[in-house]
């Protein structure tokens, strides 16, 4: 799979949160969606359905028309994961997913993972911020020097006085 460009996992049912902001900027927020549906088979009013559809279900339907450039992090946030969803995956990657957003988008984030999981859909994530992380996972790896230290439950991985002695240091709670 890692040999394949983007667009052809995709269509294996694989989506992709990039760390970095990855919205269209000169694009509005309907049409960042409209743009991963160009290459499907659905009918362009099929198309506009289906994003008018996932702007709902991620409650970003308020800034629908509203430019990249102008997102908050927390609303650029759900576009992509919008933009990611709107193909139906299986399974979705996000590479960093609370980084560079604000509290209250993080528990947003947050509950959205938690929908995505209640949903079917298999998320993989990695992030520095381990306990917005531990909160939304059934499982987690800590990984030091290129290596696996840990692996486990949440509740498991806070525990460990090694994971706590290398990594989270000895004040950390979930």
């Amino acid at each position: 799979v890692t040999d394949l460009p983007m667009h052809r996992r995709a269509r294996m049912g694989l989506g992709y949160l990039p760390q970095e902001p990855s919205v269209f900027r000169k694009l509005t927020v309907r049409d960042n969606i409209l743009a991963f549906l160009e290459e499907t088979p659905l009918s362009p009013g099929e198309r506009r359905e289906r994003a008018d559809g996932i702007l709902r279900e991620m409650r970003i339907g308020h800034v629908a028309d509203t430019m990249g450039y102008a997102l908050s992090g927390g609303e650029r946030r759900r576009v992509e994961i919008a933009r990611a969803l709107v193909l139906s995956p299986g399974f979705l990657l996000l590479d960093e997913p609370f980084a560079g957003i604000d509290p209250i988008s993080v528990a947003d984030l947050q509950q959205v993972i938690l929908g995505l999981k209640e949903r079917g859909i298999g998320v993989i994530m990695t992030d520095h911020n381990v306990r917005d992380t531990l909160k939304v996972c059934d499982r987690a790896y800590i990984i030091s020097e290129g290596a696996i230290l840990l692996a486990g439950k949440p509740g498991e991985i806070a525990a460990s006085d090694r994971v706590r002695e290398i990594y989270l240091g000895d004040g950390f709670s979930l």
